[in-house]
C-alpha cells in the first residue's frame, strides 16, 4: 500500500511542475521523512544523470530539510516560499554545491517564480550507456557493513543516474528489492547461497530495469512514430520470411505500451502491460519460427521477451527486389505506410543493418516526403531524391550489412583481423599506428551500435561521422 502511496503524485514540486507547498507536504507526510528522502535521491539522481553523488547529497538534503521544517505542525505558512527562494539563490551563488548545469545562468537571469521553476525544470541528458557495475557480493558486503546509510545513498544515486529512463515505479521496486537483498544476505550465516537465492528471485526486476530503460529511452529519442518503425524493422530481421501484416500490428502495439508506461507511475504499468504484448508476439509468431517458439517456452514473462529481444538477425531470404512506392502513394493520406512498408521490405532484404542505419533511412523518407508533396512539382522532386538515393542507397546498405553482418557472425578478434585485412585493402598507404586506431575504432563501434538494443542517440551521432567512425565511406550523403 505504500508504494502506491510514494507513486500517487510524485514530485510533482520537485521536477519543475509547481512549487507549492501543499503538494510537497502530502508527500512528506504520506510517505515519511527516509520514504520521502529515497525517492528524492531516485527522482534527482535520474533527473542529474552526470551529478556527482556530493552533489546530489547536498540537494537531497536541502529539499529534505526544507520539507521537514516546512511541513511541521504550526509552521509558518510563508516558511515553504522563503525556503525554496533561498535555495534558488543558492543554486545561483558562484559556489553553489549543486548538480552544475549549463542551462543555470539563463534561470538565474530571471526573478521570483519564473526562476524557481526554471532552476526545477533543469535536467541532464539521460545516460545511455549505464555505467553501473554490481560490485563482488564480497563487496557489496564490506561497504554495506562500514556504513548502511551510504552505502545505500550511494547505490540509489549510481543504479538510479544508469537506469534513469526507466519507470519511477520500475526503479522504485528494483532498488528497494536490491537492498532488501544485501541487507539480508550480509548477515545471513550462508551469504553465498541467499544471495543466489535472492537474486534469482529479483531476476524479473532485473530484467524489468534493464529492457524498460533500453525500450523507453529509446521511445523517448525516436517518438511514438519512429519506435513503431524501429520495433517493425528489428521483428523484420529476426524473421525475414514474416510479412509486414504479420508483424506491422505487433509494432503498434509495442509502441502503444511504450507511451503508456514509460511516463506512468502506476506501480505495475510496464510489467503487466510488456507480458500482455509478449503474449501477442509468442500467439502471433511462434507456430512460423522456431527461435521465437524456443523463446515463448519459458514461464517468466520477461525472460521471454528478453530472449526475443536479444535474437540475433537471421540470415536474408533471396527476395526480388523491394518494389518502391509510386510517387501518388508516398503523397497519400497514407504516405508514411508506404514509406514504412518499403524501408520494412529492406529491412528483411538486409537483416544486420543496425537500428541506427535505418532510423537515418526512416529520417531521410520523412523529409523527402515534407519537401517533395508540398513542392510545386511533386513529380519531378520525388524523381529526383529518387535518383539520388538509387546510386547511394545500395552501397551505404551493403557497406553497414556487411560491418554487423561480421560483426555478428565473427568472435571479437576475428572480427578486427578482418577489419584489418579490409582497412589495408582500400588503405595501403596508411601506417600500422593509424590502422590500429581505425580498426579500434570501428570495432567499438560496431560493437555499440550494430545490436538493435543499441544506444539510439549515441549511436546516431556516430553515423552522422561515419566517414570516420566506419569502414564504410560510400552512403553517408543521402543522410544528411
Amino acid at each position: 500500500a505504500k508504494a502506491q502511496i510514494m507513486l500517487s503524485n510524485p514530485f510533482s514540486a520537485l521536477t519543475g511542475k509547481a512549487y507549492v507547498r501543499d503538494k510537497v507536504c502530502q508527500e512528506f507526510k504520506a510517505l515519511g521523512k527516509e520514504n520521502f528522502r529515497t525517492l528524492t535521491i531516485i527522482a534527482n539522481s535520474r533527473k542529474f544523470s552526470n551529478a556527482t553523488f556530493e552533489e546530489i547529497s547536498h540537494l537531497v538534503g536541502e529539499i529534505v530539510s526544507l520539507a521537514e521544517t516546512c511541513c511541521a505542525e504550526g509552521a509558518d505558512p510563508s516558511c515553504y516560499d522563503a525556503g525554496s527562494s533561498a535555495l534558488s539563490a543558492k543554486s545561483c551563488g558562484k559556489d553553489s554545491p549543486f548538480p552544475a548545469h549549463a542551462g543555470t545562468a539563463e534561470c538565474c537571469a530571471q526573478e521570483g517564480l519564473e526562476q524557481k521553476l526554471c532552476l526545477a525544470a533543469l535536467h541532464h541528458p539521460p545516460q545511455e550507456l549505464p555505467r553501473y557495475l554490481q560490485p563482488s557480493n564480497e563487496e557489496l558486503c564490506q561497504a554495506f557493513k562500514k556504513d548502511p546509510k551510504d552505502f545505500a545513498d550511494r547505490f540509489l544515486h549510481e543504479y538510479a543516474s544508469s537506469y534513469g529512463q526507466a519507470p519511477l515505479p520500475v526503479l522504485l521496486g528494483s532498488t528497494r528489492t536490491f537492498l532488501s537483498m544485501v541487507s539480508t544476505c550480509c548477515i545471513s550465516p550462508a551469504p553465498t547461497a541467499c544471495f543466489l537465492k535472492e537474486k534469482l528471485e529479483r531476476k524479473t526486476f532485473s530484467l524489468l530495469t534493464l529492457m524498460s530503460n533500453r525500450v523507453c529511452s529509446r521511445f523517448t529519442a525516436y517518438g511514438k512514430g519512429k519506435v513503431t518503425f524501429s520495433y517493425l524493422t528489428s521483428l523484420a530481421q529476426k524473421m525475414p520470411s514474416a510479412s509486414f501484416e504479420d508483424l506491422f500490428p505487433l509494432a503498434e502495439d509495442a509502441a502503444e505500451v511504450f507511451s503508456e508506461c514509460c511516463d506512468s507511475v502506476a506501480e505495475d504499468c510496464m510489467q503487466n502491460k510488456l507480458s500482455e504484448h509478449t503474449a501477442k508476439v509468442c500467439s502471433a509468431l511462434s507456430a512460423q519460427d522456431e527461435r521465437f517458439a524456443d523463446c515463448c517456452k519459458g514461464t517468466n514473462i520477461m525472460q521471454n521477451y528478453f530472449c526475443i529481444s536479444a535474437l540475433p538477425p537471421a540470415p536474408a531470404p533471396k527476395l526480388p527486389e523491394a518494389q518502391k512506392p509510386m510517387n501518388k502513394q508516398l503523397c497519400s493520406e497514407d504516405g508514411a505506410l508506404h514509406a514504412k512498408r518499403y524501408l520494412f521490405e529492406l529491412a528483411r532484404r538486409y537483416t544486420s543493418v543496425p537500428d541506427t542505419f535505418l532510423g537515418k533511412l526512416y529520417d531521410a523518407s520523412k523529409k523527402v516526403r515534407e519537401e517533395c508533396c508540398s513542392a510545386k512539382d511533386t513529380s519531378a522532386c520525388l524523381d529526383s531524391k529518387r535518383q539520388q538515393m538509387g546510386e547511394e542507397l545500395p552501397r551505404f546498405l551493403e557497406k553497414a550489412n556487411q560491418l554487423c553482418g561480421q560483426y555478428n557472425e565473427l568472435n571479437f578478434l576475428d572480427f578486427k583481423k578482418k577489419l584489418r585485412e579490409s582497412l589495408t585493402q582500400m588503405m595501403p598507404e596508411a601506417g600500422p599506428e593509424l590502422l590500429g586506431q581505425l580498426v579500434e575504432q570501428r570495432a567499438d563501434f560496431a560493437s555499440t551500435c550494430c545490436s538493435h538494443n543499441s544506444p539510439p542517440l549515441y549511436c546516431a551521432s556516430k553515423v552522422k561521422l561515419w566517414p570516420h567512425t566506419t569502414p564504410c565511406h560510400a552512403g553517408s550523403q543521402p543522410l544528411h
